[in-house]
């Protein structure tokens, strides 16, 4: 699949939020955050609807919060264990990854 368009939804003063990508046919896909501490925030959640899984779009998800990490300053806690496991798997993410 070619990539989503991903947007991010900011609720309060960054006090937390989502990604999200408008799969079509009023579907979406999500991943939430919530801020811990200044500069940091926590990704606690990604969602795919079934029939959209496997073709890669929580990784987008994922790298669209990793690419807004470098840019903006910021370091993530993955609580999401899909977040945790994508951590594992990319090392080279180390310099986001908080605590």
């Amino acid at each position: 699949m070619p990539d989503s368009e991903i947007t991010v939804q900011h609720q309060g003063h960054l006090n937390g939020g989502r990604y999200m990508a408008d799969l079509g046919d009023g579907f979406e896909a999500e991943m939430t955050y919530r801020r811990v501490s200044e500069g940091v925030i926590a990704i606690d959640h990604t969602g795919v609807p079934p029939q959209f899984g496997g073709r890669g779009i929580a990784a987008q998800l994922v790298k669209a919060a990793i690419d807004d990490a470098r840019a903006q300053g910021f370091r993530i806690v993955p609580l999401c264990s899909y977040v945790a496991a994508q951590f594992r798997r990319h090392p080279d993410w180390a310099d986001v990854l908080a605590g």
